[in-house]
């Protein structure tokens, strides 16, 4: 990854203080590669920007209908939420319906995103669940998928269990690329993770976004969890999150999902295409200037949300009185490539 380009330079008043290299691929639902920069064939962690894939066969299986599950639950079995009160809530009702709790679960618990959250965490004398974890809907959504399966949940999260087995299979399906034991890994969350190439990526968010490649039935199921995220966008990320402010600007016209170390996948549905993004250095950050330069060059945009969409490719950094000391920015080259 030492050879990839610089995508996003960091400035402090008039003077570049550091960059942050990386690769990036633009898809169509064919395979055809309509932008690249950087090496976008060697295999990387996707992480959590798979969950809307992750999520397809518990649409798919019948399980979402039989648990009478829409929008809501739909959004949130695709998310890295903050942990705020909404999100909990619609996890622990996932369960609920299963006629589970959260001890099903085997993500692991950790502090909610927002200071504020945690704060109230103290005020009440308590420390986060499982519930809390960012990664929440996504395990009530694998526990619900076991439990209508007909199989034991316990243990969901071991690669040979079968709701690891079919997410595989989905995700060599959509992505078109090997799902092998050598390129699987342990993700934050304890769920099998595949390492694929950013190519590979961006092609299964083009057929994710379109349905087109797909079966009846998950494109079908695809659809649904498409027009949750976008009826939902809260669900999927949160309150002050780059996922959920594109997505309530932009509606189904972006799919967009973040992934640790600086990885994030999307589609714009409408043109059939998917993109995919990772920052060598793990910068979210930088991921989110490059995902805000592949909405402008892409959508035709206007009014506020053109505005949006360029505030968010060029971020302005303050210090801790609030003064402006810097911002982000696309670097030269990657402007130059996407015309922006």
């Amino acid at each position: 990854m030492s050879s990839d380009p610089v995508l996003v330079e960091v400035t402090r008043g008039r003077l570049v203080e550091s960059v942050h290299r990386g690769a990036v691929a633009v898809v169509d639902a064919t395979g055809g590669l309509q932008f690249a920069v950087g090496d976008v064939e060697t295999p990387v962690f996707p992480r959590s920007a798979i969950k809307p894939f992750q999520a397809i066969p518990l649409v798919e299986s019948g399980a979402a209908d039989a648990y009478g599950f829409g929008n809501r639950e739909l959004a949130l079995a695709c998310a890295s939420h903050n942990g705020e009160p909404r999100h909990l809530e619609v996890a622990a009702g996932m369960l609920a319906a299963a006629g589970r709790d959260e001890t099903a679960l085997e993500c692991g618990a950790h502090w909610p995103r927002r200071p504020e959250d945690v704060a109230a965490l103290g005020r009440e004398g308590r420390t986060p669940g499982q519930l809390h974890n960012n990664c929440s809907g996504k395990h009530a959504g694998f526990v619900c998928l076991a439990c209508h399966m007909g199989v034991d949940h316990h243990h969901y999260v071991d690669p040979d269990h079968a709701v690891q087995i079919a997410v595989a299979a989905v995700l060599a399906d959509l992505t078109g690329a090997p799902v092998e034991e050598d390129l699987r890994a342990v993700d934050g969350c304890s769920a099998p993770n595949w390492a694929l190439p950013l190519r590979a990526l961006a092609l299964g968010f083009a057929r994710f976004g379109s349905g087109e490649g797909l079966s009846a039935p998950r494109a079908e199921a695809v659809a649904r969890l498409c027009a949750a995220c976008a009826a939902e966008p809260f669900l999927v990320a949160g309150t002050g999150r780059f996922c959920t402010t594109v997505m309530s600007a932009l509606g189904p016209r972006a799919l967009v999902k973040v992934g640790a170390e600086g990885v994030y996948g999307g589609a714009f549905p409408e043109l059939g295409l998917g993109f995919a993004i990772k920052c060598d250095d793990g910068a979210p950050r930088a991921a989110e200037v490059v995902t805000a330069a592949l909405l402008a060059r892409f959508l035709r945009l206007a009014g506020d949300d053109q505005r949006l969409v360029e505030n968010l490719m060029q971020p302005r950094l303050t210090n801790w009185r609030g003064t402006v000391v810097g911002a982000l920015r696309p670097s030269i080259m990657l402007r130059g490539r996407l015309g922006v």
